[in-house]
């Protein structure tokens, strides 16, 4: 299974590829999307021309998304959650589901502490996928994401086939 994961932001959105094999779990790609233009339309659609772009390179076969976060301005909390309209648009345009994950989630999967910060989460996707060149901590979170959305699916499918096993 090939995992996108997705860090949104209006000016840096990260973006994580891992392929995942049982327990094992193998870096793809890792960048920041850098939005250009001088409005917000058309730093959205260089967003969502540059994602879409990784999505066609890489052909992941499910995706996750960073939950947002509100915070003190408003304002800003309205661009982000634009910014991850985009984020899971293009997975869903792709035929993808898309998985959501509030930060302490990935940070509780990842880490072990829901409040690590930017540092320990690079430190441990370093460890979980050996060799690993971070693209900067937009990427590194995007990878976080990818890895928690695997541990996730993967708990899943092992809870199903459980269940099928247990009503045979």
């Amino acid at each position: 299974m090939r995992v996108i994961g997705i860090d949104p932001g209006l000016r840096n959105l990260g973006w994580g590829v891992i392929d995942v094999a049982g327990s094992r779990l193998g870096h793809v790609g890792n960048g920041v999307c850098h939005s250009a233009g001088d409005d917000l339309a058309a730093r959205l659609l260089s967003l969502h021309t540059q994602l879409s772009e990784i999505m066609a390179r890489f052909s992941p076969d499910t995706a996750a998304v960073e939950q947002t976060f509100v915070n003190k301005d408003g304002a800003d909390t309205l661009k982000l959650g634009q910014a991850r309209g985009i984020a899971m648009l293009v997975p869903a345009q792709a035929g993808l589901s898309v998985g959501e994950y509030a930060p302490n989630k990935v940070k509780k999967t990842v880490v072990g502490v829901g409040h690590a910060d930017k540092g320990q989460v690079a430190h441990m996707v370093r460890l979980q996928l050996p060799g690993v060149e971070l693209a900067g901590p937009d990427a590194a979170d995007a990878l976080a994401i990818a890895i928690c959305h695997a541990h996730h699916v993967q708990s899943a499918g092992h809870y199903e086939a459980a269940l099928k096993r247990a009503s045979a």
